[in-house]
């Protein structure tokens, strides 16, 4: 695997690609790298002939300077991961390199809303605003490709197909299944910031999307369904939830009265050990029990 720091090397080693008949798969990462980030890369290599991962701790994503340091760096583990996955490419840029004028404000930055309301966007302000910026940088540097995102991050993945519809960027969305630990926890470079006590309490927030997507199949309305999610996470001290809800998977409005076989979405967001956990789960609306 070949490692590449700035973006001129890394464009042109994928137009060289693209040029050869090679098609590209790429796969955005802030590091810290684990088993769900391993998944994107197995799903790109089954799939295209040049697979590109990045690496860069984004500043324009952190509200608070506190959670940017704290931010692990651990590009060496990264790389071996990648390699053992069979990455080709990786670009892991400076600050510097991706914005020249840090710490100053860019002029130019991606503002979203549909998609990108409500949930994390109410509660972490410019978060979505941050993550589309650097990723519209990274697509107009890495050029026509295919690129893979965890479901886990659900309305990250929403808002980056919404973007990439409303500017026609050329690049395919894929959506990949989240990963999870043995009790359902889904992965996160995050959980690793958990106590055991903070980790075994964790699971609650993948049993009560299965308690949410058990009322969904009998027929609850939306409101019904967060309640059933709400009533789960109470049982767990340790966690203060932040949302639960029921909501359309395209546009992500809450659904209040979901038609018979329709999809839907839950999410949820909880806090355990000073650690903000996020999941979600795929569920269908059944008929009234």
């Amino acid at each position: 695997m070949e490692i590449v720091s700035t973006a001129a090397d890394w464009r042109a080693a994928l137009d060289d690609a693209r040029r050869h008949g090679r098609q590209v798969g790429f796969v955005p990462t802030m590091g810290a790298l684990h088993a769900g980030h391993a998944s994107l890369i197995d799903a790109a290599r089954s799939e295209v002939e040049m697979v590109t991962a990045s690496v860069f701790v984004n500043p324009l994503q952190f509200g608070a300077l506190a959670d940017l340091t704290a931010y692990p760096r651990t590009l060496d583990a990264d790389g071996a991961l990648l390699k053992a996955h069979g990455c080709d490419l990786l670009f892991a840029p400076s600050v510097a390199e991706m914005y020249p004028h840090h710490p100053e404000p860019e002029a130019t930055t991606v503002h979203v809303t549909g998609p990108a309301l409500g949930f994390e966007g109410s509660d972490r302000p410019g978060h979505f605003d941050g993550m589309a910026t650097v990723v519209t940088l990274l697509f107009n540097l890495a050029g026509p490709c295919r690129a893979y995102f965890g479901e886990k991050d659900f309305q990250q993945l929403a808002v980056v197909r919404q973007m990439v519809a409303d500017l026609g960027q050329p690049v395919v969305v894929v959506g990949c299944p989240t990963e999870r630990e043995s009790d359902g926890l889904a992965m996160s470079s995050r959980n690793v910031r958990l106590s055991a006590a903070g980790r075994a309490a964790a699971p609650v927030l993948h049993a009560a999307l299965l308690a949410g997507a058990e009322a969904a199949t009998k027929g609850a309305g939306g409101r019904d369904i967060e309640a059933a999610m709400v009533a789960r996470v109470a049982s767990e001290p340790a966690a203060n939830l932040f949302y639960a809800a029921a909501v359309d998977p395209t546009s992500l409005t809450i659904v209040e009265d979901p038609a018979v076989g329709s999809p839907l979405r839950l999410l949820i967001a909880a806090e355990i050990d000073g650690v903000r956990l996020i999941d979600n789960l795929a569920a269908i609306s059944g008929p009234c029990g």
